[in-house]
């Protein structure tokens, strides 16, 4: 495909985005390690010694064929709405600071087809991230509250947004396979924020339970029986020498619960200020 111009700095990109060549944010160079099995995910990533290399090394992974093919062919072929603008095309890596120690973390699902695989940042570029963007604003956890592009400016404080799936999937439903090839990265994510963390938001039942997943992998204590997702909901996860970790559960931000508000602005407020009690 023809090189696009990047709809914020103008410099053309093919589509998907190679590593290292100036996509804003990408944390990616042309010689960061590519995982190609589950194995080497897994060596990968427990191989990261920082925020930034891991990143690095997550969004150039290739462990899924489907996942890859997939996000790539929607990265070929686009929508018409963004007819004239390059797709990132590859994993999407975490948002949040990297220096600093994050309380928070939201936890999504998975990247949107057309919003992070097209802008190369989580929840970025979509309905969906419109409305967790605004919320994060207005809890005073993100300097914007909109977020279009990578390169805008948009960054979040004491918070880090994951997804536990970190290409697009095909009708957003990652396979069980894909889902555990991928849950290193976040692993390893778990264990560089250390016991700074305070809270989780899991956005939607597939985020509580890949919440629920990654404290069993952590020994963290999980009661029983197993806590159930629902809207506010809550569970507590001990954590050996660093305290507890509390999980809040809130409905997804898809336009699917927003238009019809299922979840409303004050409900998703409500969510991120019962998650900052923990702080």
């Amino acid at each position: 495909m023809e090189p696009l111009p990047h709809p914020l700095t103008g410099q053309p990109f093919a589509s998907p985005v190679p590593p290292g060549t100036g996509w804003p944010e990408d944390p990616a160079a042309s010689d960061t390690p590519v995982a190609k099995t589950p194995a080497s995910v897994r060596r990968l990533a427990r191989g990261a010694s920082s925020e930034r290399e891991l990143q690095a090394r997550a969004s150039v992974c290739r462990a899924c064929p489907r996942l890859v093919e997939w996000r790539e062919e929607v990265a070929a072929t686009g929508r018409r709405a963004y007819a004239g603008q390059p797709y990132w095309g590859r994993p999407v890596p975490s948002l949040g600071p990297v220096d600093d120690d994050a309380w928070l973390l939201v936890l999504g699902l998975a990247p949107a087809a057309h919003g992070g695989n097209r802008t190369g940042r989580v929840f970025t570029g979509d309905r969906s991230g419109d409305w967790i963007f605004a919320a994060l604003h207005r809890a005073g956890l993100a300097t914007q509250a909109t977020s279009g592009h990578a390169g805008d400016g948009q960054g979040l404080i004491g918070t880090r947004i994951i997804a536990p799936v970190k290409c697009a999937p095909p009708a957003n439903k990652p396979t069980p396979a894909e889902r555990d090839a991928c849950a290193p990265w976040a692993d390893r994510e778990l264990e560089l924020t250390g016991a700074s963390l305070k809270a989780i938001v899991a956005l939607g039942a597939f985020a509580w339970d890949a919440a629920l997943a990654l404290a069993t992998r952590q020994r963290w204590a999980v009661a029983r029986p197993r806590p159930r997702f629902g809207h506010g909901a809550e569970a507590t996860f001990e954590r050996p020498g660093a305290g507890a970790v509390h999980l809040v559960g809130c409905y997804h931000v898809s336009q699917q619960n927003t238009f019809t508000r299922r979840l409303t602005e004050p409900m998703l407020d409500a969510v991120l200020a019962q998650a900052a009690k923990y702080r």
